[in-house]
């Protein structure tokens, strides 16, 4: 698990993150494109 996982899931259920916020985060390194899905629900595109 990504040290930045917790933290983005979070803000991402209280509305505080977009879902294109975290599609840079994957691109960044700081979350994997399987915990975006986690996150989302989404595969990561």
């Amino acid at each position: 698990m990504s040290p930045m996982f917790e933290t983005l899931k979070e803000r991402f259920l209280k509305n505080w993150c977009r879902k294109d916020q975290l599609k840079q985060f994957v691109q960044l390194g700081a979350i994997t494109a399987d915990e975006y899905k986690e996150i989302t629900g989404e595969d990561f595109k």
